[in-house]
């Protein structure tokens, strides 16, 4: 299947809940409002339900129980309520994909949202933004194999979905990868441009004309988490390092793998609203 063929596949790209439409675009505001966060958040029950939960949850230790919209969103913050949203949105529109261990990826891209917001900070980037995007980044791989689950199984049989040589496996059998497929559903979806660009240039951040630093950001942070699932020794994490890559951003291997995981930490908290 042709690129845009798959984009505009009806059942391969859900459609934005209008709640969740309606939240992103107030929270991409220079300056959005609480106030209306809490009203659009109290408008939709499931998603209420879900922001008090993870409001009265361990992660944020509250001395009080938080009972209503309002209260979650002036504790929460944005940022975290943004990656609250983002990940309602994704858990209800992808329930069952053929060929995929949905525990599996979704675990994998909370690592990479992790890892992506604290190399944020690193490189004084937004990392509300980068969090959103190390999320999804990878979400091109759910929607190619809803649209075409036999020619999935086929490049999946010689390369797993999260093995390091995935993007490449993709350009060689169907021209394209999962990098653009996401890009194209967060332009859909209305993301911010700077969002949609570091999506479809994830795999080749610096190549051509090529010069972004979010990109780049996710190349690494996908590149941890990658080889986390693969279990890589030492010898393997310092052979496969993307060290031009990292070298264009600034930072060094040790850099990188100091993003380990945590005992307990919001995305093991985010974790249950997607899975």
């Amino acid at each position: 299947m042709q690129l845009e063929a798959l984009l505009n596949y009806p059942r391969a790209l859900p459609a934005m809940p209008r709640a969740v439409s309606d939240l992103l675009a107030e929270m991409n505001k220079e300056d959005p409002s609480p106030k209306r966060v809490g009203e659009l958040i109290g408008h939709d029950p499931a998603l209420t339900t879900r922001v008090l939960r993870l409001s009265n949850s361990a992660f944020f230790r509250v001395s009080r129980k938080v009972g209503s919209a309002d209260e979650a969103v002036a504790l929460l913050g944005m940022t975290h309520v943004r990656s609250l949203v983002m990940a309602a949105a994704l858990g209800a529109s992808f329930k069952n994909v053929p060929g995929m261990d949905l525990q599996q990826f979704w675990r994998y891209s909370l690592r990479v949202a992790e890892i992506s917001r604290s190399l944020a900070g690193l490189l004084h980037q937004n990392p509300g933004n980068a969090f959103t995007a190390g999320l999804i980044h990878a979400i091109g791989i759910l929607v190619m194999h809803i649209a075409m689950p036999d020619e999935m199984a086929l490049v999946d049989m010689g390369t797993p979905p999260l093995d390091l040589q995935r993007a490449l496996a993709e350009r060689n059998h169907l021209g394209y990868t999962y990098a653009e497929v996401g890009a194209g559903m967060a332009e859909k979806w209305q993301f911010p441009q700077e969002m949609v660009t570091a999506l479809a240039c994830q795999n080749e951040p610096f190549e051509g004309d090529n010069y972004d630093r979010l990109a780049g950001l996710l190349h690494l942070a996908s590149w941890r988490a990658r080889a986390e699932e693969i279990q890589l020794d030492n010898a393997g994490l310092v052979a496969t390092f993307p060290d031009l890559i990292g070298l264009t951003l600034g930072l060094d291997l040790d850099n990188v793998l100091e993003k380990d995981p945590s005992e307990w930490s919001f995305s093991q908290a985010l974790g249950a609203f997607i899975e």
